[in-house]
């Protein structure tokens, strides 16, 4: 509606959702009196900061495209989702444990984010930082609950900064990156609960009997670009593997 001014919300402090999107508004303050506040969102506006007062109850929020540069000054106890998709982040700097103790689902795709290093918020389950331009896997180790990870569309050659500490990582994708190696594949082992992958449209995808080259080094999977594996292809995997161990013994 084109608003720039929301003061007339200050008085309502009983509010639990609010819809701000598609207006011009670059101040939220009037919103610090709505402390019963469970759910906001305020995508399409001309906000350039996340960083607002706390509020106890707020769950979910949203801001996503604007214009905002980092994550510092989000302290919400009790949020578990948080959107900020298309903005102009740079770094995973600035979100703590101690203040997000509750955060679960964390939207960063369409930034300008180029190393996951700096994230350290133990309980996140979902992490989703496609269309970015990560070139490098750093502080993963600290993700222990992490359960789905997004990476289509960035800018990974290599697979280093994955570890066994991630050990309830159930789907990955790494669509559209620059994997050429199956040897980078490997790396993946160290995940116990890897069910599925996404490596479409990386070099390494082009590669000779590629479906079943990923099988015979990540035996658990149990879908492979968004296809079920068959128990055939299963079969046939740990027949390679097999032939493959003894010929190194």
């Amino acid at each position: 509606r084109g608003l720039t001014d929301i003061s007339l919300l200050e008085r309502f402090i009983h509010l639990r959702y609010v819809d701000l999107s598609k207006n011009k508004l670059q101040d939220l303050s009037p919103l610090y009196s709505l402390t019963h506040l469970l759910w906001l969102k305020v995508d399409e506006n001309l906000i350039t900061s996340a960083h607002m007062q706390e509020l106890p109850y707020l769950q979910f929020i949203s801001f996503d495209r604007n214009r905002i540069k980092d994550m510092e000054g989000i302290t919400h106890p009790l949020l578990a989702n948080l959107s900020l998709k298309e903005n102009k982040i740079q770094t995973m700097l600035g979100l703590s444990q101690d203040q997000l103790f509750s955060l679960q689902v964390l939207e960063l795709r369409g930034n300008k984010i180029k190393s996951t290093a700096g994230l350290c918020l133990p309980k996140i389950k979902k992490l989703y930082l496609a269309q970015n331009t990560i070139s490098s896997l750093d502080g993963l180790e600290e993700l222990e609950q992490l359960e789905t990870l997004h990476l289509r569309d960035n800018k990974l050659e290599a697979l280093d900064g994955f570890s066994g500490s991630l050990k309830c990582l159930q789907y990955l994708n790494l669509r559209s990156n620059g994997i050429r190696s199956l040897q980078e594949v490997e790396k993946l082992q160290v995940l116990p609960m890897l069910q599925a992958l996404v490596l479409l449209d990386n070099p390494c995808a082009d590669e000779p009997d590629y479906r079943l080259e990923v099988l015979v080094r990540l035996p658990h999977l149990q879908r492979l670009d968004k296809e079920l594996i068959e128990e055939e292809e299963q079969e046939e995997a740990a027949n390679i593997r097999q032939t493959r161990q003894e010929k190194k013994k």
